[in-house]
């Protein structure tokens, strides 16, 4: 089975309006370019402010705000499947934090699934989770026309235990949203931790990365051998990626690792 992706590599500012803007200018270069069943967008695409923590969570919305609602209605006009990142408000009125999102539509503009980020950045210098709360729950991969789909998000790549649950509940595809930062061999470890997820999992793995003077781009997709089916470098751009499902039967079969686990030797 075949199906077309896109890659939505852009750069984010603070404001969620402007971001929808940008959104649907992309998604019209998109259709145009190789109208495409389904369309990724980075992590936290929503907005990405500077200032203090609580300066740029305060950019954060609901599920029902106008920005993901504008996004539902850009999905539905389109008929097109979409994956987004957003800052999500939490519960509790009194937490400064918010959650880091991932929205999954369907081509009706229905929300099929959220997903808040479960592995926090703090690492590098950085600590992700004085700005966001963590998940408490993985992705539960979806059930799709273009085959079963996994999700998760940027730094959690470097965690195998991540891909392989999505890889136990039966993923063919796995999307990861990403706003990985530019710095000393980041783009190696980017390159080569995506390949391995794929070629590990014999899956197909989608990267979609936010493009600024901070964040790297290289947005790549790879089969589930640990070829390169397309590469972003450098830019805001729209990038295509033509998936076809058999080539995963035919990699499970000549290169059958999942199922070759002997799990029982290594429960962590």
């Amino acid at each position: 089975m075949k199906s077309k992706f896109a890659m939505i590599q852009m750069e984010s500012v603070a404001d969620p309006s402007e971001n929808l803007k940008k959104a649907e200018a992309f998604v019209k270069e998109a259709m145009e370019l190789c109208a495409p069943d389904f369309i990724v967008f980075p992590e936290t695409f929503m907005s990405e402010a500077t200032g203090d923590i609580r300066a740029r969570n305060a950019w954060a919305e609901s599920l029902d705000g106008p920005f993901v609602t504008g996004m539902r209605k850009l999905a539905k006009e389109n008929g097109v499947w979409m994956v987004f990142g957003m800052k999500e408000k939490a519960e509790d009125p009194q937490e400064y934090r918010v959650y880091n999102a991932v929205v999954m539509l369907n081509d009706r503009g229905e929300t099929v699934q959220v997903y808040h980020k479960t592995h926090l950045y703090d690492a590098f210098g950085y600590k992700e989770s004085d700005e966001f709360k963590a998940g408490d729950a993985f992705f539960e991969p979806v059930d799709t026309p273009f085959g079963k789909i996994g999700l998760f998000v940027c730094y959690e790549v470097r965690f195998p235990e991540v891909a392989r649950y999505q890889r136990s509940k039966g993923a063919d595809i796995i999307i990861m949203p990403t706003a990985w930062v530019k710095g000393d061999l980041k783009s190696l470890h980017f390159n080569t931790l995506i390949t391995a997820r794929a070629i590990e999992n014999t899956v197909y793995m989608i990267a979609c990365d936010q493009y600024s003077s901070t964040r790297m781009g290289e947005s790549i997709a790879v089969d589930p051998m640990g070829v390169t089916l397309a590469s972003a470098g450098e830019g805001e751009k729209v990038i295509p990626v033509y998936i076809d499902t058999d080539r995963i039967d035919e990699v499970r079969k000549k290169l059958p690792a999942y199922k070759d686990r002997r799990p029982y030797l290594y429960t962590i």
